[in-house]
């Protein structure tokens, strides 16, 4: 992933200004090791003495812009790319072709995501403002709202190891939006929270949209993808299928699978 700064450039020529993301032929493989020894047949016929691999094509020419203002959601079958895509997107996984240019770090929120299991809820708060870059002072003042947000005030003095996998999300989403990032990646992390949280994260997307920011949010809730994003991606085995209005692209996608199911 590169960092373009103030104007995104793409080989060599300018992107148009709102662009805060630009995947270009965007292609990520990767080795997967088989967990088996090989054989003695194998060894004598072939030479091998390493353990055999396998290469994922994961993610197979992707290109997009994502403007400012966007709530990009991602769709596909379990395996089609979209996680894989989101770090490459985040600098997390390195594109093996094409490239990937940010006006800014993304900020990748996963559910899985790490927070520290043995202190509290409300220190994870303070851990995660401090490395986000604010000051001591500046989380103090926020943490009242941040805690009110996540709805967890009767657990936040109680250990992360104590959470439920909704409760980490509302609390991690939380603590990364607390600086508003220009560029904010969602990997299923909401999809573990409740109807009310839901709404929350919505309207919290919806102020960073306004101030210019982007979202990219996976989910296998098309529900949530149609109601909180204003354009969606649909991958299929690591290729982009259709990108356009989320209502148009997930009556694509839904129609496919019908087809697919009654074959």
């Amino acid at each position: 992933m590169a960092d373009a700064g103030a104007d995104v450039l793409v080989a060599g020529r300018d992107v148009e200004p709102e662009a805060n993301v630009v995947a270009d032929d965007v292609h990520v493989t990767y080795r997967v090791y088989e967990d088996r020894r090989p054989r003695m047949s194998e060894i004598l016929a072939t030479g091998l003495k390493r353990p055999a691999y396998r290469e994922i094509k994961a993610v197979r020419g992707v290109s997009f812009v994502a403007r400012q203002g966007e709530a990009i959601g991602l769709i596909g079958r379990n395996g089609s790319g979209k996680s894989t895509l989101l770090q490459a997107v985040a600098g997390l996984l390195p594109a093996t072709g094409g490239g990937v240019y940010a006006r800014s770090q993304p900020s990748l929120l996963g559910v899985s995501a790490a927070l520290q299991p043995n202190v509290s809820g409300r220190r994870n708060i303070v851990l995660g403002g401090l490395a986000l870059g604010m000051t001591r002072d500046e989380v103090t003042a926020v943490m009242a709202d941040v805690v009110k947000f996540t709805g967890l005030k009767d657990f936040i003095d109680l250990p992360i190891r104590t959470y439920s996998s909704g409760m980490r999300a509302r609390l991690h989403f939380a603590i990364a939006t607390m600086v508003e990032p220009e560029i904010l990646l969602i990997d299923e992390a909401l999809s573990v929270g409740d109807q009310q949280f839901r709404k929350r994260s919505k309207k919290r997307i919806e102020k960073l949209r306004a101030r210019a920011g982007t979202v990219f949010l996976v989910s296998h809730s098309l529900d949530s993808i149609a109601d909180m994003c204003n354009r969606c991606l649909w991958l299929d085995k690591g290729r982009l299928l259709a990108d356009g209005e989320p209502d148009d692209v997930i009556a694509q996608y839904q129609q496919a699978m019908d087809k697919e199911s009654d074959e």
